[in-house]
């Protein structure tokens, strides 16, 4: 047995199904073993190493599994970091595999060789190593999986070809040898109980509760219902938390920040305790004034604990459990004035997103897209969107309910992992629909070429449904709306106009399925053919890029910044102007009981 036929079935130990990878000659020693072992894990290739990485980030997001990726040395290597990044950020367990020049070449400035220690040490700061010689595995391997599954980041182990080759040997039972065992025990830690009745006292103190859910509170499904009835509070969601809570309770107020809900920025404004669970959300203003509310932190990682406010009481444990020895101790509140507010504040909410969605554009409100879509989800759909605008409508307008899982690069909110994580996500789930949102800047960047390795995969799928959403504008679009908000600077079309590309001819012309929709009285029709269609499908929709993702807390500021932008001679002014003005006037309309 080679090292390289070590790897693949110490992989095969730890239960490791898929490796998201592309080839390259620092992993040809991997490559002749998945030769010899059947293709055992399977071996999914990519497009690109960069999609690779997302789409393990995506299986490991929607599986609750290690995510693996590998690559070759020199630019295979360094084509990973960004999709690892993006699971390093938003906390998923990944682990890279990834090829290293000869050792006798290492120092010589040899062809692809990168000094990939230095190169992942960041990246894959809890445990990056390279293998030097065969006794090292299956030592290096474990860890790595018990690391990123422990503590929910990336990991690498670094291969040289030659050690690929050579034979294995395992470690003895000798001086500076280090054996090893497979797995990893699951633990549910639970805070000191004078702790949990410190968080209960401030809780039960409170009038206006407000709570925020996060990725964390994911296993808390049913403990954060009894918690939110109990203290008659308001529940706010995460993005990468959008899946935790159905959309239909009448008191969870949806997303929060700059892509979130009008509910959500009221319900931060005017509470006075805030229970934040399993979330790392970042942007500070968008909580409650410093001294307005008490706040407690439930949070399993320390690391992460008493950021982001000041907390009074953090609470160290997993968020099930830790709820479920808090809950005794609260005393039930009535659903007074407080709890009537947020419902009311939720349903006037959806009735202004219904009417956003249904008033004119030229040619497509993106926002009845998105509108649309929500009223048409399976109930087990996975949905993935990508950073730009087409976030801000995922958002606002997805409702969640049933089975459905929803995630997007979340704090590295990075372009282009909204189709490979669908990807991902079918092979996590190969027997559910997965759906991708994406803006027209992201799928050039990244979703044409990986709709290749959708068009190579999805007769594996026992469901062969995976429909990616096109929202073609020919603009950045949205950092165009922050030039105009945050900088007073008009589009500026050489770095904003991108080309108008076919897509959906595009993915016709591969084999999948492909409709371009270019009035909105189309749209309902193309979302029900693409979710019955037999085949992986691209809708391609032309829409307005004057709709403005206006945030929920607009300010003065960001308006006037906005109207310097138009003065300055924006190329758009007119439209903006009305498609802006026509949007936040729906806030303001009468609305009926609902």
């Amino acid at each position: 047995m080679k090292v390289a036929d070590y790897v693949l079935a110490r992989l095969r130990e730890w239960d490791v199904e898929h490796v998201f990878a592309y080839a390259g000659d620092g992993i040809n020693g991997l490559l002749a073993a998945w030769g010899r072992a059947g293709n055992e894990p399977l071996f999914i290739q990519a497009r690109h190493e960069e999609m690779a990485a997302f789409e393990a980030v995506g299986y490991a997001k929607f599986s609750g599994r290690v995510g693996v990726c590998a690559a070759t040395s020199g630019p295979g290597a360094i084509h990973l970091l960004n999709g690892l990044y993006d699971a390093k950020l938003d906390h998923v367990p990944v682990v890279a595999i990834v090829g290293q020049t000869n050792r006798s070449a290492m120092g010589g400035s040899y062809q692809q060789e990168v000094d990939l220690l230095s190169l992942f040490k960041d990246v894959a700061s809890d445990y990056c190593e390279m293998v030097t010689v065969p006794e090292q595995l299956p030592n290096v391997i474990d860890r790595a999986f018990r690391t990123a599954e422990a503590r929910r980041t990336v990991t690498a182990v670094i291969i040289p070809a030659d050690v690929q080759e050579l034979e294995y040997t395992a470690p003895g039972h000798a001086f500076k040898m280090v054996p090893s065992s497979l797995g990893t025990s699951h633990s549910a830690p639970v805070p000191a109980p004078a702790d949990v009745e410190r968080a209960a006292a401030l809780l039960n103190e409170g009038d206006k509760v407000a709570i925020l859910v996060g990725q964390g509170a994911a296993g808390a499904h049913d403990e954060v219902i009894e918690l939110a009835d109990r203290l008659g509070a308001g529940v706010a969601k995460a993005l990468l938390g959008k899946d935790v809570l159905s959309d239909e309770l009448p008191y969870v107020t949806g997303a929060i920040g700059l892509l979130g809900t009008r509910p959500s920025y009221e319900l931060m404004r005017d509470c006075d305790t805030l229970l934040a669970i399993g979330s790392s959300f970042p942007y500070t203003q968008f909580l409650p004034g410093f001294g307005q509310a008490r706040g407690v932190q439930i949070e399993l990682d320390p690391h992460m604990a008493g950021m982001r406010y000041p907390f009074e009481v953090n609470l160290i444990g997993d968020a099930r459990e830790t709820l479920r020895a808090l809950l005794p101790h609260l005393r039930e509140k009535k659903h007074g004035a407080w709890r009537r507010d947020i419902e009311r504040n939720v349903a006037r909410w959806w009735q202004v997103m219904e009417r956003r969605a249904s008033t004119e554009a030229d040619p497509i409100n993106p926002e009845l897209v998105a509108h649309v879509l929500s009223q048409l989800l399976p109930e087990d759909a996975i949905l993935s969107a990508d950073s730009g605008s087409s976030a801000n409508w995922y958002a606002r307008h997805l409702r969640f309910r049933g089975r459905m899982r929803g995630s997007l690069s979340g704090n590295l909110a990075t372009m282009g992992p909204g189709v490979p994580y669908a990807i991902g996500a079918k092979f996590a789930h190969p027997d559910r629909p997965a759906i991708a949102l994406v803006g027209d800047g992201a799928m050039q960047m990244n979703g044409l070429a990986e709709m290749i390795t959708a068009g190579k995969y999805w007769r594996e799928w026992r469901d062969p449904r995976l429909v990616v959403g096109v929202l073609n504008n020919q603009d950045l679009n949205q950092v165009t709306w922050e030039m105009r908000a945050m900088s007073g600077a008009p589009q500026f079309e050489p770095s904003q106009r991108i080309p108008d590309v076919p897509y959906a001819e595009f993915a016709r012309s591969i084999g999948l399925h492909g409709v371009r929709v270019e009035s909105p009285d189309g749209v309902r029709d193309a979302w029900r053919e693409a979710l019955a269609a037999d085949r992986p499908t691209v809708l391609e929709f032309v829409t307005d890029p004057a709709i403005p993702p206006i945030p929920p807390h607009a300010t003065w500021e960001q308006a006037e910044s906005t109207a310097t932008a138009l003065l300055k001679g924006d190329p758009d002014r007119a439209d903006v102007v009305k498609r802006g003005l026509v949007q936040k006037v729906q806030e303001f309309l009468p609305f009926g009981r609902g």
